[in-house]
């Protein structure tokens, strides 16, 4: 009877950090950011159209800044990656044989006798020795590589994404309760965010929605009150 080999395949997390990581907070700025200032500056008793001006700036202003922001910060991030390639690759290119002791001690230090150690070491080498010290030696993996142009792209967009809710929802309520519809809006919002990226991440939906609802909600709170005070002395 011929035997048939079935491949578990298994779905790992960490593949998911780099693009993960911009969505989360792209998403939650831009659902903190807009809701606080469309509400200060309801607070601050301005009509609907000052309103819906304030929360359009703030849509097009923050998703500029973060994806300007994502791409700077992942940029430094790909140079050093880039740097530390240059820096392997030249000292296999020196010293190969220090560069395959090297290899061998991390392998003895992860549980593997020496005489093994060296041998698969060797073996590595023989495939793609650079590929290998990235790896094992600088811990450097394919999938979670810096991807500028990606987190800027997902971050503007997860951005915009997330404040067009709370600009939405301020033009269409009424002026009467328009401050408290916005911040219930928002914080709905923010427990889903929070949940589905607790959920993608791995952790528990509760606690990763009420980590984010409490940043939040201090910040909305904040915001009420400065335009409050702000609003009665102008």
């Amino acid at each position: 009877m011929a035997l048939i080999r079935r491949h578990h395949r298994e779905r790992h997390r960490f593949r998911r950090i780099g693009w993960l990581r911009a969505a989360v907070l792209g998403a939650n700025d831009g659902i903190v950011s807009t809701a606080s200032i469309l509400i200060g500056v309801t607070a601050a008793s301005a009509g609907r159209t000052a309103i819906i001006v304030a929360g359009l700036a703030a849509l097009v202003g923050g998703a500029l800044s973060m994806a300007a922001g994502e791409y700077v910060s992942v940029s430094s991030q790909r140079d050093t990656e880039r740097a530390d390639i240059a820096r392997e690759r030249g000292e296999l290119s020196r010293s190969p044989g220090l560069e395959l002791d090297e290899l061998t001690d991390i392998y003895v230090k992860r549980g593997l006798d020496r005489d093994l150690a060296h041998e698969v070491a060797v073996q590595l080498t023989a495939v793609d020795p650079l590929g290998a010290h990235l790896r094992d030696e600088l811990g450097m993996h394919e999938s979670t590589r810096a991807r500028p142009l990606q987190a800027a792209f997902v971050s503007a967009a997860s951005f915009a994404a997330g404040a067009v809710i709370p600009l939405a929802v301020a033009a269409a309520a009424p002026a009467d309760g328009r401050l408290a519809v916005i911040a219930g809006a928002a914080l709905v919002l923010l427990a889903v965010t929070g949940a589905v990226s607790g959920r993608l991440g791995g952790a528990p939906a509760p606690r990763a929605a009420a980590r984010v609802l409490a940043g939040g909600g201090i910040a909305m709170g904040a915001a009420a009150l400065i335009g409050e005070l702000v609003g009665t002395q102008i």
